[in-house]
């Protein structure tokens, strides 16, 4: 008698934008093999839906206000989280540190090939059963982060890429952030808090609750009224830096 047919993979799709999630959406529409239950546009509702969906297989945004997805990893707890297809706007350096540690991952903006190859994968190694594997994959990825070497800005209908490493000092405003790199300034999409997560403790700090600094930048720093300090960059600027942040940014640059 011929075994029955495998149940659907089932799917929880999270991004906050919504047209990246309409584009998982229709691809897996496409394939029986997959089934998608539940949509998230942040990472706490992406927490709830995979504790009471419990998917087979979660494609997780890196890049999200509120819970980034390593921290709805955390959430969850490697050892219940489904498998991951990571979509992300890092750069492929950044990714390939923890490529080995997802089922696979989709970097923004994707093509339907690309997608299509995700599907295979993802497929084979789930209808195949690999248990224990995403706990172990997960744990690894969650002890070892890659920090973002590029960020993705965007100009109109045109996605371009922003090095880190060019950028004096970032501004926040809501869910947003702004960089300020020489002349150049670009908003993009992403708390304050989150970003700080992604970035290299050793050459970016926190110096205010809507400042972070390129400590490569800094080139001295000066008392202000009420226990405040000024750091002074190198191109002049001065930045305001609270008490809240001094004495870790003293110990930081000292």
């Amino acid at each position: 008698m011929p075994d029955p047919t495998p149940a659907p993979i089932r799917v929880v799709v999270v991004d906050d934008e919504p047209l990246a999630r309409d584009c998982v959406r229709l691809a897996l529409e496409a394939d029986p093999d997959f089934e998608l239950v539940a949509e998230c546009g942040d990472g706490r509702a992406a927490v709830d839906a995979i504790r009471r969906h419990r998917p087979d297989l979660v494609f997780l945004d890196v890049q999200m206000p509120g819970l980034d997805g390593f921290e709805v990893i955390e959430a969850v707890g490697a050892d219940r989280m489904p498998a991951v297809v990571f979509v992300t706007a890092f750069d492929a350096y950044a990714v390939r540190a923890f490529r080995a540690h997802a089922l696979d991952y989709l970097l923004k903006p994707f093509d339907d090939s690309r997608f299509a190859e995700t599907r295979r994968r993802a497929r084979q190694l789930l209808l195949e059963s690999r248990a224990g594997e995403t706990e172990r994959r997960l744990s690894a990825l969650l002890a070892g982060r890659a920090f973002a070497t590029r960020l993705l800005v965007r100009h109109g209908d045109r996605l371009e890429f922003l090095a880190v490493a060019d950028v004096d000092w970032f501004e926040g405003a809501g869910n947003y952030v702004r960089a300020h790199a020489g002349t150049r300034s670009e908003l993009i999409r992403i708390t304050l808090a989150a970003l700080l997560q992604r970035l290299d403790p050793t050459t970016f700090a926190r110096i205010h609750r809507s400042v972070i600094v390129n400590l490569d930048r800094v080139r001295a720093m000066h008392p202000w009224y009420g226990g405040d300090y000024t750091a002074v960059l190198a191109d002049g600027r001065e930045l305001r830096v609270s008490r809240h942040y001094r004495a870790a940014l003293l110990r930081t640059v000292g």
